[in-house]
């Protein structure tokens, strides 16, 4: 199955520091495949240099078969990757469904003259915006709070929110950076089904970073591990939570239980 990510060697500097080090990897369409690693290994800036934060020292990034590297943010969104953040970027003085309609008018189509004068064709996208951002809310079991400011939400809806805003933007690919931060166990459970359906629903290939390894091992099919920016492992969640490596990577010692 050909990649629908593909990165070859992509490799990144701050000053001196190496942060990324030839940094490789396919992802094929329809799959949850992961990233982790111990807190500094260069699983955000990867993403940041997937989505065109940083622009990569070397190396190169294709979206199916497109080279992306290091292209505009707007660019990259445009080409079809959405992501969400470790720290939250909400817009919390607006309402929980404009958050989700301003997403969406980055693929309307009319011009600023239809909205002025509220020409018909303009009204019909409108419509057509809202009726779908209120049906990714109920996706999203955000649809009973529409109406509330965002900053209002309790956290772990906040991050569901992030979510459905990506995937407002209509994304092929999904990144998610920590999804399951500051969650509870019961969030936890359920942010784990809420991404697989997410995926099933909407046909998104995701890759996510996460710490929470019920999550890495409930639903990443492949899973990728950084530490210091090298690739130190990478397969199966089950052989690689047995890895020597990791191990020692994430709890100092050899032969632990990961």
């Amino acid at each position: 199955m050909s990649a629908l990510l593909s990165i070859r060697n992509m490799t990144h500097y701050f000053g001196g520091l190496k942060a990324v080090s030839e940094f490789s990897y396919d992802i094929p369409p329809g799959v949850i495949y992961g990233l982790i690693g111990p807190n500094g290994s260069g699983k955000t800036t990867t993403f940041n240099l997937i989505t065109g934060i940083y622009r990569p020292t070397q190396g190169q990034v294709f979206l199916e078969d497109r080279d992306i590297t290091a292209q505009k943010p707007y660019l990259i969104v445009r080409a079809g990757i959405g992501r969400t953040f470790q720290n939250l970027r909400i817009f919390g003085g607006m309402s929980v469904l404009d958050n989700i309609r301003a997403a969406k008018q980055y693929r309307a189509k009319s011009w600023m003259l239809s909205s002025v004068l509220r020409l018909p064709g303009f009204m019909n996208e409108e419509k057509r915006i809202r009726d779908e951002s209120m049906a990714l809310l109920d996706v999203l079991h955000l649809a009973d709070r529409a109406g509330d400011l965002a900053r209002n939400l309790p956290y772990g809806a906040l991050r569901r929110l992030e979510i459905a805003r990506a995937l407002a933007t209509e994304p092929k690919l999904l990144l998610l950076d920590e999804p399951a931060a500051g969650m509870n166990p019961k969030e936890v459970q359920d942010l784990m089904k809420l991404v697989q359906r997410v995926r099933d629903e909407f046909k998104v290939t995701v890759f996510l970073i996460e710490h929470h390894m019920k999550v890495i091992m409930g639903i990443c099919e492949y899973v990728k591990v950084l530490d210091f920016g090298t690739t130190i492992a990478e397969g199966k969640p089950d052989d690689v939570g047995r890895d020597a490596k990791v191990l020692e990577a994430y709890l100092g010692k050899k032969g632990a239980a990961c």
